[in-house]
């Protein structure tokens, strides 16, 4: 795969927004552990190579474990993610794949349910966050570095 374009090189201010948006969601004290799980399978669901490398070595880094990274994507077959996550989990491939089907009341109400309103602010503004990282690193061709 060829690099199309380097946003940042061709237009850095471009990118001010994103990390403004970053800087956010990181101001609000979300677990940056559970971050990294949103920027994971987001990154998953829409196949964006260079988001999930990064992200993977950015959780191990905190902590995270392998076999949790490596079964992130059957997450809702196995045992080792709290409800907590699970409901953010959800969330997520909701807002994630929306087009497919909205975010549905029991998603939503189920990431309330586990979120004070402050979490679930940070988890929204966080997935709208990686799918837009994830839609310009996929449409530049952005390489592994």
């Amino acid at each position: 795969m060829t690099e199309r374009i380097n946003i940042y090189k061709a237009s850095p201010e471009a990118y001010a927004p994103m990390i403004a948006l970053e800087k956010y969601v990181e101001s609000t004290g979300l677990d940056k552990k559970l971050y990294h799980l949103i920027k994971m399978r987001a990154s998953q669901l829409n196949g964006c190579h260079y988001c999930i490398n990064m992200h993977s070595r950015d959780a191990l880094k905190l902590g995270e474990t392998a076999q949790r990274l490596f079964l992130l994507d059957a997450w809702r077959e196995t045992d080792l993610f709290t409800e907590k996550e699970r409901a953010v989990l959800a969330l997520t491939e909701a807002m994630t794949l929306i087009a497919g089907s909205h975010v549905s009341d029991d998603v939503y109400n189920e990431a309330a349910r586990h979120l004070t309103e402050k979490e679930l602010i940070a988890v929204i503004m966080g997935v709208v966050a990686i799918n837009g990282w994830n839609r310009m690193a996929i449409t530049a061709h952005t390489p592994l570095d």
